[in-house]
């Protein structure tokens, strides 16, 4: 009987999950992942009214010891707060020093849930891990592919996109051929304390935080002025170029300006170095489109490309698969030729690859052109 390691989350995905693999004959045992420590980290510094109750783990640990006494599984409680801050926090606040939007989750999986864990849950003498995502895997010809999962609107094939070879053949996807609506039908009929407990969203140590607020405790606020691309006009004041994001409409506060018609502005390009935010209103597609991108950071599952590739490609998580041409520069670099433009292709995003269902793996986006000009810059 294979041994396997449930990342067991909280939540009812990851209940479900461990449900599964107990059902289909695994030997279950949970691990419960600690990664992030509000105080030891600096993120309540300033705000003494912020506490644990801040950031859901400790609540999300409970509810896994409640879901593992049910099953009748052990569960391990695993910190990896240094591992967090080393690989995948100090990643993410370079990034938006560069003014790029970053992916915390892609390299959590990258380095903690498919790493750290791994190398945990071996240590206890487990085949496998598992966790509640939704992909699916397949094994032929002696090797391991990752695959959408039949709920496409739940498909989280974007977030393991940096995923190896290795990673991907020692983990399960329990939940790859059932849909959300199962899941919770399922954990309400094993009377689970997770059945109707709501999905996270978001950064997980941030919790139900505003975001730019967060940002703040380690990147200060530095104010600067809005201009409007068009004109050269400023439009107002940005609390940090940093905290905006390319195609953002929301939060900009320069709505009802004299002398403009009533619409909506849009973040169409940040200057990091002047600390200029600049916006656009009317038509975005004059801004926001790009034709070409290049890929860098690039992890295939599988073999290398070793020629050019028609594929589809997602710039954003639950974006539908764009048509692109897929040229190697070298082993970790990539250049995509869009079949047409696409809008708000993002520096510091994961470009994830596709050859229909088959996840072929991905990269982040490093510079972005329209009509043979960067716009990235």
């Amino acid at each position: 009987m294979a041994k396997v390691m449930i990342g067991l989350s909280g939540g009812v995905d990851s209940a479900v999950a461990a449900y599964l693999l107990k059902k289909q004959g695994y030997e279950v045992v949970a691990g419960f992942m600690r990664n992030w420590d509000a105080i030891a980290n600096g993120d309540i510094l300033g705000n003494p009214t912020l506490n644990d109750s801040c950031c859901p783990q400790e609540a999300d640990y409970e509810d896994a010891k409640l879901v593992a006494e049910k099953l009748g599984i052990e569960l391990f409680r695993i910190d990896f707060i240094k591992e967090y801050w080393d690989y995948v926090f100090t990643y993410f606040l370079e990034e938006y020093q560069k003014g790029r939007t970053p992916n915390p989750d892609i390299f959590c999986n990258k380095y903690i849930k498919f790493d750290a864990f791994l190398k945990f849950a071996k240590s206890k003498g487990c085949d496998f891990i598992a966790t509640g995502h939704y992909a699916k895997r397949l094994d032929k010809d002696g090797k391991t592919y990752m695959l959408k999962c039949f709920d496409q609107n739940k498909d989280q094939t974007y977030f393991l996109s940096q995923l190896n070879q290795e990673q991907i053949a020692s983990c399960l996807f329990p939940l790859g051929d059932i849909d959300k609506t199962e899941v919770r039908r399922i954990a309400s009929e094993l009377e689970l304390n997770v059945a109707n407990k709501k999905d996270s969203t978001g950064v997980c140590f941030i919790g139900e935080r505003n975001f730019k607020e967060f940002l703040k405790n380690y990147i200060p606020a530095k104010k600067g002025d809005i201009i409007d691309i068009n004109t050269g006009n400023v439009l107002g004041r940005h609390d940090g170029v940093l905290y905006y994001t390319i195609g953002q409409r929301k939060g900009l506060g320069i709505g009802g300006i004299s002398g403009h018609t009533p619409t909506s502005w849009f973040v169409v390009k940040k200057d990091v170095k002047k600390n200029i935010l600049y916006v656009a209103s009317g038509n975005e597609d004059e801004h926001l489109l790009s034709d070409r991108a290049i890929i860098r950071n690039c992890q295939f599952n599988n073999e290398i490309p070793t020629s050019d590739m028609h594929i589809g490609c997602k710039f954003r998580y639950r974006q539908k698969d764009n048509d692109v041409t897929l040229h190697m520069i070298d082993e970790k670099t990539v250049e995509l030729i869009y079949d047409e433009p696409y809008k708000a292709v993002t520096t510091g995003q994961a470009a994830v690859f596709y050859d229909g269902d088959i996840c072929l793996g991905g990269g982040i986006i490093d510079e972005v052109y329209y009509k043979n000009k960067r716009i990235d810059l």
